[in-house]
């Protein structure tokens, strides 16, 4: 088949992509567990291409009021800039006439959650019975359109089945706000303006190439389009059109939507004929500082180190391999590899890319998790995690400005006062630990 990459004529309207962290979900299917606010280890920044909410770049001390004749000025406003760059008059006119301020967008931006799912509950949807199945389902049904991407980009089809599914449940929920108006309320707004027109400048370019029109360029209220949720950037760059009918459409072609995603992870690294990772035991006294992402040892020294396989299957094999232990002491462990970093490049939340390696083993027939998860221990809330992260400050435990998310520093310095006090230093919040830190601080 006829594969198209098209980045057109106008290429030099784009700003550079920029380099972003996960703060938030781009489909409603997806949420963020606890101890996955962002990739354990912090070694390496991912580039989001789905990503829904970058942080902003300043907070808002006071929030402006934001109406509809206001958007219209910013819209004006931003086509004479579009204009200025060389887009045409036909794509602004189809792009903007009848263009409308989207409120229900600005609210969903501005809402911080104060609570986060623990990574069992989220696990127990994206990987559910009813997933797996309808995902073997699936894949059944376009069995040749999977073989192609496999065969071509050196990618499972298991695993694009796997980021179908977590996305948008294979289809059923992208999103249905107008991707014009998402982003052109987003750059309106202020809070996120950066993003906002780089992303409305990319979608610009998607309707001149003719890939596809306003009335069906649709998905989630951030931006993120189609089946496997691509931000407009990552389509210009990573969408192909596999099924040969001269457009890149990954809202109807689900022979595209597999070749664009299996594209996208083989440009970001996926390593053909590794596994993701696969679950692990760990030696009674293993040290939980090592069971961070930018700690990586080849399958071989973590056998040495005691590490052990959980079932027949043994350990796998990789010479850059990462353990993981999302619930710390209290549940499973996994070792990982460069594959499931690739992963985090899609979507850098832990809990997301073990959702997606998870359901591809289940979809291949694989067992699910042996280990037990913590199921009786309640998450912190954002505020009690702050509050946890000042303490630590207080008590010579650095963990950095305190923000409500468990990141490796707030990790490492859990970690140092369990040391200092005689338990499993996991780096892992409980409440538990939470009273004993305010015990301790007085």
């Amino acid at each position: 088949m006829r594969i198209r990459f098209v980045l057109g004529s106008w290429r030099h309207l784009l700003l550079p992509i920029s380099v972003l962290t996960l703060a938030a979900c781009a489909s409603q299917s997806v949420e963020t567990a606890q101890s996955s606010d962002t990739a354990q280890g912090g070694a390496e920044v991912a580039t989001d291409m789905r990503m829904s909410s970058p942080p902003a770049t300043a907070p808002v001390p006071a929030e402006p009021v934001r109406d509809a004749a206001g958007y219209q000025r910013w819209v004006a406003d931003f086509r004479r800039r579009a204009a200025a760059r060389g887009v045409s008059d036909r794509t602004l006119n189809e792009a903007f006439e009848g263009s409308e301020f989207v409120p229900r967008i600005v609210e969903l931006d501005r809402r911080q959650p104060e609570f986060s799912r623990a990574i069992w509950d989220y696990l127990d949807s994206a990987v559910s019975d009813a997933r797996i199945r309808q995902g073997r389902e699936q894949l059944g049904s376009y069995a040749a359109e999977a073989r192609e991407a496999e065969n071509r980009y050196g990618v499972p089809a298991t695993i694009i089945g796997a980021i179908w599914g977590v996305e948008s449940n294979y289809g059923s929920n992208f999103g249905n706000y107008e991707t014009i108006d998402a982003l052109a309320t987003l750059g309106y707004d202020g809070r996120r303006t950066g993003f906002a027109e780089e992303q409305l400048y990319a979608a610009l370019q998607i309707l001149e190439n003719g890939d596809i029109d306003r009335e069906r360029m649709r998905g989630s209220w951030a931006g993120a389009m189609g089946h496997t949720q691509f931000i407009p950037t990552s389509f210009l760059a990573y969408a192909v059109d596999e099924d040969g009918d001269g457009r890149r459409d990954i809202w109807g072609s689900i022979a595209d939507v597999m070749g664009s995603t299996a594209n996208y992870l083989k440009k970001n690294g996926w390593q053909p004929g590794q596994t993701w990772g696969r679950e692990v035991v760990l030696p009674p006294n293993f040290d939980y500082a090592q069971a961070e992402l930018d700690t990586r040892r080849s399958t071989a020294q973590w056998q040495a180190a005691g590490v052990r396989a959980v079932d027949s299957r043994g350990l796998p094999m990789l010479t850059s391999a990462s353990i993981i232990a999302p619930a710390g002491a209290h549940g499973p462990a996994f070792m990982v590899g460069p594959n499931f970093r690739t992963i985090l490049r899609y979507n850098n939340a832990t809990s997301y890319a073990l959702a997606v390696g998870l359901l591809s083993d289940r979809l291949g027939g694989a067992p699910g998790v042996y280990g037990d998860w913590p199921r009786t221990l309640a998450s912190l809330s954002r505020t009690e995690i702050k509050d946890m992260q000042r303490l630590l400050n207080e008590l010579g435990y650095g963990t950095g400005t305190p923000d409500g998310i468990m990141g490796p520093n707030t990790r490492a310095g859990l970690r140092a006062f369990q040391n200092a006090n005689g338990l499993t230093a996991d780096g892992y919040p409980t409440h538990e630990l939470l009273r004993r830190i305010r015990a301790a601080a007085g």
